[in-house]
């Protein structure tokens, strides 16, 4: 009877101490710090210890190691940029790690001139990097799969708000702002582009021309027209943003002679017809803006000489020339002061 009560004793001793050691293992606190743990596509479950160990971010390596075979995490790795939490045990961990990510994310893009802007809106917001997204855009061989070259790969992009999901790769961001631009150049979009005679990416250009010229609302039809009658005239377009791009400096404030001489398809003062890509990445409102563009026969605009980034527009090239010597006058007053 006293080796039966003893045995019982031992073993609800040992199955407590086999508890706790579990509980040790398994839900015990065993992070030290809080910190990200990136884990790249295809990465080996040594990969990620070395990225634990590198980071110090567990107090004890080897009961995570334990935990892990318990819970066959080293044969369900999943790619992510995890939040490791001061506090948590091993099993919440490794619960993280094989669930993986997949929630969406509030991306938000507007106001840029560059490829290299919109990459860095990028960083840090998915778990593709901004490089292999930069990298698309400049693959002339992946690019005409969309139609699309080197030159004029951000005219796809919609400046607007979006839900996308955090572990999307590249490519597949690439596919889901494509599919946005497909949407948004709908038959009636696509109708009135027709009928001005000009390919969605060629309106785009447009818009990004008139809306570096003024971003402001009430005169960007006006400017989409007298873009438009040059354009339906054979006129060179002449528009000094696309100066300030060719040079690659946004900061000019004047146009200089020697400047409407630099050696780019982007110099509208050198060559006819639209550049070979946008000069930024336009606001819906401006393309919209070039869509349903204002009639009317000024082929000339100048800067208001009171400075209020407002412009006088006229058919006469005469008149031009007699505004831009008072804009040019005004300026040169300012300067002095």
């Amino acid at each position: 009877m006293k080796k039966a009560i003893f045995l019982a004793i031992s073993l609800f001793f040992a199955l407590c101490l086999l508890f706790l050691f579990f509980y040790y293992t398994l839900f015990y606190e065993n992070v030290k710090k809080e910190s990200f743990i990136f884990i790249k596509k295809n990465s080996s479950y040594q990969q990620v210890l070395d990225s634990l160990i590198e980071k110090d971010v567990l107090t004890n390596t080897r009961t995570f190691k334990l935990a892990a075979k318990i819970k066959k995490y080293p044969t369900h790795i999943r790619h992510g940029n995890y939040l490791i939490k001061k506090g948590e045990g091993n099993l919440s961990i490794i619960r993280k790690l094989m669930r993986g990510q997949h929630y969406p994310v509030k991306f938000t893009f507007n106001n840029i001139r560059t490829k290299e802007g919109f990459v860095k809106k990028l960083e840090n917001k998915f778990l593709f990097t901004a490089d292999e997204f930069l990298a698309l855009l400049n693959d002339s061989t992946f690019l005409a799969g969309y139609d699309l070259t080197v030159d004029n790969s951000v005219s796809f992009l919609i400046p607007n708000t979006y839900e996308i999901y955090y572990d999307i790769s590249a490519t597949e961001f690439f596919d889901k702002m494509y599919s946005y631009y497909q949407a948004f150049w709908n038959s009636s979009r696509l109708k009135l582009a027709s009928e001005i005679g000009l390919s969605p990416t060629e309106v785009v250009t447009l818009a990004s021309i008139v809306e570096e010229e003024n971003f402001r609302e009430n005169e960007k039809a006006i400017i989409a027209g007298l873009y438009i009658n040059r354009l339906q005239k054979g006129m060179k377009l002449q528009a000094d943003p696309t100066i300030k791009f060719a040079l690659g400096d946004f900061t000019l404030q004047r146009i200089l002679h020697e400047h409407l001489t630099v050696e780019s398809p982007y110099n509208t003062y050198l060559y006819e017809g639209l550049p070979p890509g946008p000069i930024r990445i336009p606001a819906i409102s401006t393309v919209d803006s070039v869509l349903h563009y204002r009639k009317h026969n000024f082929l000339y605009m100048c800067a208001k000489e009171d400075f209020s980034g407002s412009h006088h527009f006229t058919a006469n090239a005469n008149e031009h020339y007699f505004n831009a010597a008072r804009y040019q006058r005004a300026l040169k007053k300012k300067l002095k002061k």
